[in-house]
């Protein structure tokens, strides 16, 4: 039989068992057998199991040092509170009811308070169970800062986990796919059929939820947030380019012969791609940042050039002005994407020409970004609280039921509430199913050790290492039940050194088990049973309703002649569009969270579901839109609009504003996204010529056909 190679994945859960397995013996074995101290050999055992094995932390061997580096303050505090609030049952609830949820709710300030939150959380259930022994804590200290010191020093040293590819050389290598795009454009070069495929693929390579969580930019500091926004506008851009190819690509197989893109947009396009280029090169750290100033330029020169070209005696075509509004929106991108970046790169506090609200984080201190984060995900509309609430009541309800009860080892009892709970409650059932097999499995296979091995700790001290070794690579490959009975032999193994046992403990620990996982599925079938399956319908229905307002008033905005009418429920003064520019930001990023958790989820029972990513495309673009087209109109120096254009607009805004507020209902048979009205060349009468195209009227059809796509796409696609 052919050797088959091991997977990527195989071997790094071998290389983090070696590493676990190495800082939990080192500091164990001296503890126990020459310093003859069973507490501080408890938590130099277990600090580097919960911080290594419980805690997913993520990034290279070096960002995982740091992040345990920055945890062990946080562990210390949680261990000296357990340790304080065990000198009753009252008083250690309440503490566990107040960890488990602050811990859990870290996950919203990004990776690494996710990823350290569940072992975090360990050291406070280890410290808070009886026997009440305040004058221990020096040891369980002394140990904790042991057990962490080694993983650091693991973490760096011993098989250290390799670098992820970062998120700036990501960006910089699709906004190097988008620069190609953009010169091919200029020249006017047949489009290669794989060049949209090309620019949609690096798209896709920018999304958050397809990322490693150590390479996100998903923290709440100014840094984070620039580049998060930075990589929007160039997925933003990239998906511009695409759908330009691809016409570029249609128009081709009719007239397959080079045709140049117009004058007026060909040094916008250059503009575009140069810019691309530095932007690529700034990421990379080869070049001065700056802002985007020079692009800011060169689309001012375009306006300008635009509408001379539009006033003159043979204006353009509607055709030439359509995909002349279609680079504008590019540049848009492109000037997003460099502002943004000057600010994740150069640290600017404030960026000339762009809207204010774009660039929201630039001016506020760093704790003031934190808080907003923070208190926006006060909500029960959060998937953050939520899982933070149904932790927590967990984590109470076993610590309760522990004490009261007295169970031995009831720490066990926290530890499977812990590690089996699940967002969704038929998650956590087929966890705890597994569990409770696995745990059976291991109970056995402990007790057998244990009537063989007596009393003899040389037995249990040669069989510890090799079985943490074997817990920590087969258990998270094989699954739950494997990881669950494995551990159930480490735990015996090391409780038989630090104390005598009988084949009972098996038993214990079955128990255990069984009462905090009928505790943490009671728990997920009374709090969200559901998880993110609900809530992201729920998330992107509001965010469709509140975005919808926007579409009309943004219109109105572009063309001073399409105020809304009197009775119109859209908002109209600038204030109520902030306020609704506002609330939809709010909206955009609790959908964001809600949807990552729902690619996280089992999705067999959401292979229907309708196409999410289009509905947040669509919030996206509604507010790209509202920041830009008044601003670029506003530019313009005669944006006059005919009274029969101006009826179009208002009728294509408003008709795309009901589309989007009845397809935030989601209807099973989708929702028809009727074509704008009667296309606006022929609006006036039959008998007179087509009058020229108005540039704003261009950009505001081009924003509103992108809208109706992204709201047929919602029909079109199910969810991934």
């Amino acid at each position: 039989m052919p050797h088959r190679p091991s997977s990527p994945d195989h071997v790094q859960a071998a290389r983090r068992a070696v590493r676990i397995t190495v800082a939990a013996g080192v500091g164990f074995y001296p503890a126990v057998y020459v310093l003859d101290e069973p507490a501080v050999a408890l938590y130099a055992l277990f600090t580097p199991i919960s911080l290594g094995i419980l805690s997913p932390l993520p990034g290279s061997g070096r960002d995982r040092a740091r992040v345990v580096l920055r945890a062990l303050p946080v562990a210390m505090a949680l261990t000296a509170l357990g340790t304080a609030l065990a000198v009753a049952t009252a008083p250690a609830v309440a503490g566990m009811v107040l960890v488990g949820f602050v811990m859990s709710f870290g996950a919203a300030c990004g990776p690494a308070p996710a990823g350290a939150a569940p072992g975090l959380q360990l050291f406070y259930i280890l410290a808070c169970f009886p026997p009440y022994a305040p004058d221990t804590l020096h040891e369980r200290l002394a140990g904790l800062l042991v057990g962490g010191t080694l993983l650091m020093l693991c973490e760096l040293l011993v098989l250290p986990a390799p670098e992820d590819v970062s998120y700036r050389e990501r960006l910089a290598s699709a906004l190097e796919v988008a620069a190609r795009a953009a010169r091919a454009a200029v020249h006017g070069h047949p489009a290669d059929p794989g060049r949209a495929r090309e620019l949609r693929a690096a798209g896709q390579s920018l999304r958050l939820s397809r990322l490693p969580p150590a390479v996100r930019p998903a923290g709440a500091g100014r840094t984070d947030r620039a580049l998060a926004h930075t990589g929007g506008a160039t997925r933003r851009l990239l998906d511009q380019l695409a759908r330009a190819a691809e016409h570029s690509a249609s128009a081709s197989e009719a007239a397959p012969t080079k045709s140049p893109v117009d004058p007026v947009s060909a040094p916008l396009l250059a503009a575009i791609a140069a810019e691309c280029l530095t932007m690529a090169e700034n990421l990379r750290g080869r070049r001065p940042v700056a802002g985007p100033e020079a692009l800011e330029e060169m689309v001012e020169q375009f306006l300008t050039t635009r509408t001379r070209a539009t006033l003159a005696r043979d204006p353009p075509s509607s055709r030439t002005l359509r995909r002349q509004s279609a680079v504008l929106a590019e540049a848009a991108s492109a000037v997003t994407a460099r502002a943004a970046l000057s600010i994740a790169i150069g640290g600017r506090r404030a960026v000339r020409g762009l809207p204010s609200e774009q660039l929201w984080y630039a001016e506020p201190p760093a704790v003031v970004l934190w808080l907003r984060r923070l208190t926006g995900n006060l909500t029960l509309r959060s998937v953050v609280f939520q899982n933070a609430v149904r932790t927590a009541l967990g984590l109470g309800v076993a610590r309760l039921v522990a004490g009261s009860l007295d169970l031995s080892h009831g720490f066990w009892v926290l530890l499977a509430v812990l590690t089996l709970g699940r967002t969704t409650a038929g998650a956590t059932l087929s966890a705890v199913r597994l569990a409770v097999i696995g745990t059976l499995a291991g109970a056995l296979a402990a007790g057998a050790l244990i009537l063989w091995a007596g009393e003899t700790t040389d037995v249990y001290a040669a069989l510890l290492a090799p079985l943490m070794l074997l817990a920590f690579t087969v258990g998270p490959i094989a699954g739950i039940a494997w990881a669950q009975g494995l551990f159930t032999l480490v735990v015996s193994t090391a409780f038989a050194q630090l104390a005598p046992v009988t084949w009972r403990i098996g038993e214990v620990r079955v128990v255990d088990v069984l009462t905090g996982s009928c505790i943490g599925l009671l728990c997920g079938v009374l709090a969200w049973p559901a998880g993110a399956a609900t809530e992201v319908r729920r998330g992107m229905t509001a965010l469709l309703q509140e975005a919808a307002p926007l579409i009309p008033a943004t219109v109105a905005a572009t063309l001073p002649a399409c105020a809304p009418q009197a009775s119109s429920a859209h908002p109209e003064g600038p204030e109520d569009g902030e306020r609704t520019r506002w609330e939809t930001r709010h909206r955009l990023r609790l959908a964001e969270a809600a949807y990552a958790q729902y690619r996280s989820e089992p999705a067999t029972r959401h292979e229907h579901a309708p196409d999410w990513p289009a509905a947040l495309n669509f919030a996206i673009h509604t507010l790209v839109g509202a920041n830009w087209l008044p601003r670029l109109a506003a530019r313009d120096p005669d944006r006059q609009v005919p009274d029969a254009l101006v009826g179009w607009a208002r009728e294509a805004a408003e008709s795309t504003a009901t589309a989007a507020t009845r397809a935030a209902d989601f209807p099973a048979g989708g929702t028809r996204v009727p074509p704008p009205p009667i296309p606006y060349p022929s609006a006036t009468s039959p008998d007179a010529p087509a009058p020229p195209l108005p540039p704003a009227l261009a950009d505001v059809e081009n924003w509103l056909v992108t809208l109706r796509a992204d709201l047929r796409a919602m029909n079109d696609g199910t969810s991934p």
